[in-house]
């Protein structure tokens, strides 16, 4: 894999980055996403990740436009992972001037709720890190025209299916799925079912959900436990993840619990403990030096945040991957013309060496029967991750050997 060179100062990223608030000649990019809250560590870390790839091409001048140099002004907005508030901020990004493009969300609803407003204004939107299925699959029936909305995520069938894939490994053949009751989580319940039924290995013995806030599922548990589960298949965001694996600690339901990505956050390592030893779940980026992109960017990130440990490296990765994009596409375009920008995203004509991957036309020509054009992961971009004393590593060597290798 080409090399990828941070050059980021620490001090470059202490608050937001500065901008000459009189220059006319910017780029003007929002990101959007969860800065607080239960979802905080995947949107701030998605934030944190995207400024870093920001401060670098503002040290070399800026994103190259037709033939010159445009610094890039950030507008940053905190949806706080509240349907009502991301369509607000939308609104509010569909009518401001100059816009550019928007990278960001976690939540679905959120995306549900917010991005038709930057469709019908034509401002490209990256998603990233996250949302689930109906994110993209809202813009198939009815079928949308000339798609603005792309994302930057593994999405959740090629997640669910490696989930059941890992679950068939390990020969269990009665499995629960566990969910919150988020968007997020019933797509994510759906895309398992659909899975587990058209493998035909598993039955799945017990359905169950819980609500954000939730402390005790012991109750949801113990039903799973009496059913033979032999493991839990969970999908859900925020810290009560870590409640459900302290649970099956209390109530002795010693089985694996593997689950959608958001397994990896810093808020189900840390609340869980010991307990979340063991967590299985999909991921696009493992926070180890396996490639000298990868090094350069975990030390510049804690270079520049002070942290020793990224809260969510996979909304990092792709955060600072998805601003790698966006600038190869503005100069193909060479223009800051939003539909401009859309039709050279669907047609990257060079690739772009990322932290997590060399990109080679990730997107494709929007096509409503093959949602897939707009989204940029293949499963050979996903690896399953595996919880070990408190940090995210390779679930199989195989795959650390492989990613070291590119």
């Amino acid at each position: 894999m080409k090399t990828v060179t941070v050059m980021v100062l620490a001090g470059a990223l202490v608050g937001s980055i500065a901008f000459d608030a009189q220059a006319a000649d910017t780029f003007k990019l929002a990101i959007t996403g969860p800065f607080s809250g239960g979802s905080a560590p995947m949107g701030g870390s998605m934030r944190d990740g995207a400024k870093l790839a920001v401060a670098q091409i503002n040290e070399q001048g800026g994103f190259e436009v037709g033939g010159h140099k445009m610094k890039v002004e950030l507008i940053e907005r905190d949806d706080e992972a509240k349907n009502e508030r991301g369509a607000l901020i939308a609104q509010e990004l569909a009518s401001l001037e100059g816009l550019s493009a928007v990278i960001g969300s976690v939540n679905t609803g959120v995306v549900l709720a917010g991005d038709k407003f930057l469709q019908e204004k034509k401002i490209v939107k990256i998603i990233t890190p996250a949302a689930g299925s109906a994110s993209m699959t809202q813009w198939v029936n009815p079928p949308a025209q000339d798609l603005y909305i792309f994302r930057f995520a593994a999405a959740d069938g090629i997640q669910s299916a490696m989930v059941v894939e890992e679950a068939g490994r390990l020969k269990f053949t009665k499995v629960a799925v566990l969910h919150d009751a988020t968007n997020y989580g019933v797509s994510g319940r759906d895309d398992l079912t659909r899975r587990i039924l058209a493998e035909g290995k598993m039955t799945i013995v017990a359905t169950d959900k819980f609500n954000i806030g939730d402390k005790d599922m012991s109750a949801q548990l113990l039903r799973a436990k009496a059913a033979g589960a032999e493991a839990v298949l969970i999908w859900g965001i925020g810290p009560e993840l870590a409640a459900v694996a302290n649970d099956m600690a209390k109530i002795g339901f010693k089985v694996p619990l593997i689950g959608g990505w958001t397994l990896s956050m810093s808020n189900f390592i840390d609340n869980a403990g010991k307990n979340g030893d063991g967590a299985m779940m999909p991921q696009t980026f493992i926070e180890e030096p396996v490639t000298k992109a990868a090094t350069a960017f975990i030390e510049s990130y804690h270079k520049a945040y002070g942290v020793s440990r990224i809260p969510s490296p996979v909304s990092a990765a792709q955060g600072y991957d998805s601003v790698l994009l966006l600038a190869a596409a503005v100069k193909q375009a060479g223009s800051t013309d939003s539909t401009k920008i859309r039709d050279a995203l669907e047609d990257l004509r060079e690739p772009v060496a990322g932290v997590i991957a060399t990109w080679k036309k990730p997107y494709a020509k929007w096509d409503a029967a093959h949602p897939e054009t707009h989204e940029a992961f293949r499963r050979e971009n996903v690896i399953m991750g595996m919880i070990n004393g408190g940090h995210v590593g390779f679930a199989n060597p195989d795959d650390r050997a492989r990613l070291g290798n590119r």
